[in-house]
């Protein structure tokens, strides 16, 4: 009878001191910025369209606050945020991916956590319906970090996420592009998210079906880490957008960081060092979250779909500046 109310004086004093240590690693602080690309979307386009990219943006946002609000991870928060982009036909991603030349759909996607720098993408997947969900997997079920192709469709089969058809991705809009058979100077609609949570973890994914009217078998900057995708908990996250050849070659989301950690340069300056110094005019945006919860969104087209929401009641979206 004594070892068992010593037994259980232990038990409770276990859970005691682990209900302790986690209200000392948690902040209530949270901060999450995404992003629906940047390109040249018109101010002249019709409010109705406006109104549908604003309201999804919105939607998108109030999925993850709602997660990190209560206490929920920045990995869960970020997987569902571009989950939801990846299934509106509106983005470039999933759902309403570009065409390849050959009039097929391939598809990229990258998550990293800052905690421990893990991190996992694929690349050119044709029937993954949420690849930055394969991209998690890749992270935590796999010791490899990017997986393309063919290879990357038949480990999403046997990790079992949702598997759909290639025509699945089609919409009208990006086949009516398709058709005019030819490189838009820009097609935009990638999408992205990076947050911070309670307990100080920053996570960064970015989601793409890649440049309208590639080549089949072309690769951006989407899942490539370094490149359009970067976190780490001791600076901050960052997720890309434009033309991903130029954010390869820059390396662009780890220079953000590497500014930081090695410069002393603060977000701001890292973000505008990198899109209005070293990158070229249009090429693209990023959004960034560092590790107190400051947040950018710098990009140097015309447009960026773009919001943020934190714990300090900020909740915006945008597309011009």
């Amino acid at each position: 009878m004594k070892q068992n109310f010593l037994y259980s004086i232990i038990i409770l004093f276990i859970v005691i001191f682990t209900i302790t240590i986690d209200a000392q690693n948690k902040s209530n602080k949270y901060t999450i910025v995404i992003h629906g690309g940047a390109g040249g979307f018109s101010k002249n386009s019709p409010d109705s369209l406006k109104e549908l990219y604003l309201n999804s943006l919105k939607e998108a946002l109030k999925i993850g606050q709602d997660i990190l609000k209560n206490g929920g991870t920045s990995l869960d928060a970020v997987e569902k945020v571009i989950n939801y982009l990846e299934d509106n036909h509106l983005f470039n991603a999933g759902k309403g991916a570009v065409f390849t030349t050959d009039g097929r759909h391939e598809l990229d996607a990258s998550i990293m956590n800052g905690k421990d720098l893990s991190n996992g993408a694929v690349a050119g997947v044709t029937i993954i319906k949420n690849p930055i969900s394969l991209a998690r997997l890749v992270m935590e079920k796999t010791n490899n970090v990017l997986f393309a192709g063919r290879g990357a469709d038949e480990l999403g089969i046997k990790l079992g996420v949702e598997i759909v058809p290639n025509s699945y991705f089609h919409t009208d809009e990006q086949y009516l592009d398709f058709l005019k058979g030819s490189v838009k100077k820009y097609s935009g609609e990638t999408v992205g998210c990076v947050a911070i949570d309670n307990y100080g973890n920053i996570v960064a994914g970015t989601s793409t079906g890649g440049r309208n009217y590639k080549i089949p078998g072309r690769i951006g900057d989407s899942p490539i880490i370094g490149a359009g995708n970067y976190a780490d908990n001791n600076t901050c996250g960052v997720s890309a957008t434009g033309i991903g050849e130029l954010f390869i070659k820059h390396t662009v989301a780890y220079n953000v960081s590497a500014l930081m950690k090695f410069k002393g340069y603060t977000l701001k300056q890292a973000c505008e060092e990198m899109i209005y110094k070293v990158l070229p005019d249009n090429a693209g945006g990023i959004i960034a979250v560092d590790k107190d919860g400051n947040y950018e969104m710098v990009f140097n087209t015309t447009a960026m779909f773009r919001g943020v929401a934190n714990s300090n009641g900020v909740f915006e979206v945008a597309i011009w500046k």
